[in-house]
């Protein structure tokens, strides 16, 4: 399954909030986008989230955006 998803980093708590008018995952993150720490907050919360294993999630596009596109198989 692939989704879009909108990162907000340097929340208060990491959370799923919910789907956006146009379909996007909105997530909220504690961690700063420094050194890919963002990155593996959302990989972890998605697993939590959805409950499959980090390792069955994947960021395609996007490491270094808010916006981006994840495969969990």
């Amino acid at each position: 399954m692939k989704m879009n998803v909108k990162v907000i980093p340097r929340s208060s708590k990491n959370e799923v909030v919910g789907k956006m008018a146009n379909g996007i995952l909105k997530v909220k993150l504690t961690s700063a986008p420094v050194d890919g720490e963002a990155n593996k907050s959302l990989i972890k919360l998605l697993a939590k989230e959805f409950k499959v294993k980090k390792g069955q999630i994947q960021i395609l596009k996007g490491k270094t955006s808010k916006n981006k596109l994840v495969e969990i198989n």
